[in-house]
């Protein structure tokens, strides 16, 4: 068997996060040959990953990558949250989503290349890691906001001008208040048709006529689009404006994607 030198195992330890045995054998049954080696212990420790993939993955981070007219949002799982945490695994979500940005819009079909992203932080931590879901927009601008945890994210796309704080802030009023959708369009009729039919039978039931009923009722679906579409919801950061307010009249929301770790 040959001589392997300390600076090599140290050197691929480095590289690979495992232990300077695991790392030593690796460079004895590969003849020293560094990349070699590194493939050798991916596909061992993958192979035993492979067997866990079915652990519990409550933890995790939501990433966000923006270049000019394309965006992408992703998340990963993983089994604690000490792993979520560490730099390795915020690196990865970065670059998973920078990835992202290569692929055409629509739901997210991980690569090559970001499988092996996940594959090494598999091999590396002992962890199941895997790659939730994630979207890619196409077209016009987009604000982000990623809370401080990584648990919670919201990617938006407007078209025209609007200041970048505003898309930001905005991006954090749908992190907290999850909108239904933009929009009176975006909530279904039949939702709209049950709440104004219950409005009214407990209209008439209070004693109402025919016409104070209806008005009452349409108050009610008007109450509930105010507070449950995002155009149209007081704003988180100041709630003596709307959203709709805080973006300004130049630009237009297009389209929102609200991410919770898990949901």
């Amino acid at each position: 068997m040959s001589t392997i030198a300390a600076k090599d195992v140290m050197a691929l330890r480095e590289k690979t996060g495992l232990g300077m045995m695991d790392c030593k054998k690796a460079l004895q049954e590969n003849s020293g040959d560094m990349n070699a080696a590194e493939s050798w212990l991916r596909e061992k420790r993958k192979g035993k990953m492979d067997t866990r993939t079915e652990r519990t993955t409550g933890e995790g981070r939501i990433g966000v990558a923006i270049d000019g007219s394309k965006a992408a949002i992703i998340e990963l799982q993983t089994e604690t949250d000490f792993t979520a945490k560490t730099d390795a695994f915020l690196a990865a979500t970065d670059a998973v989503a920078s990835l992202a940005l290569a692929l055409d819009g629509g739901d997210i079909t991980p690569t090559d290349d970001m499988s092996k992203y996940v594959d090494d932080l598999r091999i590396t931590t002992g962890e199941n890691v895997n790659f939730a879901r994630g979207r890619r927009l196409d077209g016009g601008s987009y604000g982000a906001y990623v809370h401080h945890d990584g648990k919670r994210a919201c990617l938006l796309q407007v078209e025209g001008t609007a200041d970048a704080d505003a898309l930001k802030g905005i991006c954090q009023h749908i992190v907290f208040h999850d909108p239904l959708g933009i929009d009176a369009d975006d909530v279904p009729a039949d939702k709209i048709e049950s709440i104004r039919e219950a409005a009214l039978a407990e209209a008439k039931d209070s004693g109402k006529n025919e016409e104070i009923a209806a008005m009452m009722a349409d108050g009610k679906v008007r109450k509930y689009l105010e507070e449950n579409t995002l155009v149209a919801q007081k704003y988180v950061l100041d709630e003596n404006m709307t959203v709709a307010d805080a973006l300004g009249t130049d630009a237009k929301i297009t389209a929102f994607v609200r991410y919770t770790l898990g949901g």
